[in-house]
């Protein structure tokens, strides 16, 4: 199922991950994709949000990993931007947190989709400066494995 979502503001960025978040489950693994100041950290803030977590949530640029443990279930946020080969999510045991307690989110993802689960949501933010500096498409598109294996 694909959806698309107009934001003309990180607010309206925030809100929509809020009400992405405020559905998901345990086990679920969001895909973040968008280039640098697509709003991606705008996107993780609303989500974290949407879980009950309200610590200061930032982009884990250097540590590739931060764990957020306040909100309805755990928050696991990835950035992989600085990775320097997939095998590096080994060594982080992403396999305990894209199939464990809590709910992924993983940005760059587009740089580690061989180690992403056969069920993710996508979420791509793309910038279009025909319509305004603030202006992103969002689009959400998730694929469901029908036997949920991995």
């Amino acid at each position: 199922m694909i959806k698309t979502f107009d934001s003309f503001s990180a607010e309206d960025t925030f809100a929509l991950a809020r009400s992405v978040a405020e559905k998901s489950e345990a086990g679920d693994v969001f895909a973040l994709i968008g280039g640098l100041g697509a709003g991606k950290t705008a996107f993780a803030k609303g989500f974290a949000a949407g879980l009950g977590i309200d610590e200061p949530v930032v982009s884990p640029t250097f540590t590739i990993l931060q764990i957020y443990e306040g909100g309805r279930m755990p928050f696991y946020h990835f950035d992989v931007y600085r990775l320097g080969d997939v095998t590096e999510m080994d060594e982080i045991g992403y396999e305990d947190c894209f199939y464990g307690e809590g709910v992924s989110l993983v940005e760059w993802a587009d740089l580690v989709e061989d180690v992403l689960p056969k069920s993710v949501t996508f979420v791509t933010i793309a910038k279009d400066a025909s319509k305004g500096n603030d202006y992103r498409k969002i689009t959400i598109e998730s694929r469901k494995d029908e036997d949920n294996s991995h």
